[in-house]
């Protein structure tokens, strides 16, 4: 099997709203929703949004043994672990085991991640 497809759609159009989860532990702060997923690999796309003031310091940082790529499609979002603000336009691709967050938001926020959990080091 291979990651899924989806033929053009517009995620984040009100139409879509239902289709978003909340985060498990972040209820009120962050959602998310999978745009694509390879069953066999573990790989996915997916936005998650933060809700306006939304503050993960509570949680502290994290990190994972796999690499993942960011992209900050709208909003602004601070990375204490980087002490910055990502605004749209920023982009990373992170290693495996690099520690980012806690993350905080003011006016909200809407990112792409795209993860490579089978890609362990």
């Amino acid at each position: 099997m291979s990651k899924s497809i989806a033929t053009y759609w517009n995620p984040l159009h009100l139409d879509n709203s239902h289709k978003w989860k909340p985060i498990l532990g972040l209820e009120g702060m962050a959602e998310e929703l999978t745009l694509s997923l390879d069953p066999d690999t573990g790989e996915y796309t997916r936005l998650t949004r933060f809700h306006p003031n939304a503050d993960t310091t509570a949680f502290g940082g994290k990190s994972h043994p796999y690499p993942e790529e960011v992209f900050i499609v709208s909003g602004r979002l601070y990375d204490r672990a980087f002490d910055m603000w990502l605004e749209s336009g920023h982009y990373a691709s992170r290693p495996p085991h690099e520690i980012h967050g806690p993350f905080k938001t003011d006016i909200g926020c809407v990112v792409l991640e795209i993860s490579f959990p089978n890609r362990v080091n």
